[in-house]
């Protein structure tokens, strides 16, 4: 590959400046005063995503059987998170996604609850996961997925994001739990 290339040049960027330099600010969104920070740009260039990837599981290596990702963007991290490790891909679910038997989990938003199902039958018992998702904020959802899976009876190796919003306290609700983020803002 040459310089020419898209993204080439990005690969030897630290990962933390190559997400600064790509994740899109929205003002406004998804009402006044928020300042939404949009990863797709990001997970768009192909150099960015390989980067990401590889810094988000380069901590647990050898450390998990699958990959899991909460929906909706987690699972882009997922796939090629598990693609690039050779272990299997696991979503968790917004309730009523899932056509199998499965556990839910409630989890507060800031208006209200919602709730994640995971399959119960698609990794044994004694199993290791690495969970995988764009950003933790309250950490509610991640709190939720790590629940899942502990209740059936499935190791959390860790939780990997891509942006922490640090103001938000999230990773109190993973408390014993190995967390990996790339940036926190």
């Amino acid at each position: 590959m040459n310089q020419s290339e898209p993204g080439q040049a990005r690969r030897s960027v630290p990962v933390d400046q190559l997400i600064n330099s790509l994740c899109a600010t929205v003002p406004d969104y998804p009402k006044p005063g928020i300042v939404f920070k949009d990863l797709t740009p990001v997970f768009a260039n192909g150099a960015a995503l390989h980067a990401v990837v590889d810094a988000l599981v380069e901590p647990f290596k050898g450390q998990f059987d699958a990959v899991a990702g909460v929906e909706a963007r987690g699972f882009l991290l997922a796939a090629a998170a598990a693609y690039a490790t050779n272990t299997g891909v696991i979503t968790v679910r917004k309730a009523g996604k899932l056509p199998r038997k499965v556990v839910a989990e409630d989890y507060a938003l800031e208006y209200g609850t919602a709730t994640l199902e995971l399959h119960t039958t698609d990794l044994p018992a004694g199993s290791r996961v690495l969970i995988l998702d764009d950003v933790l904020a309250t950490g509610g959802t991640l709190g939720a997925a790590t629940r899942l899976f502990e209740r059936c009876g499935i190791h959390v190796a860790g939780v990997g994001v891509v942006m922490e919003l640090g103001e938000l306290r999230g990773r109190s609700a993973l408390t014993g739990h190995r967390v990996r983020s790339l940036i926190r803002i």
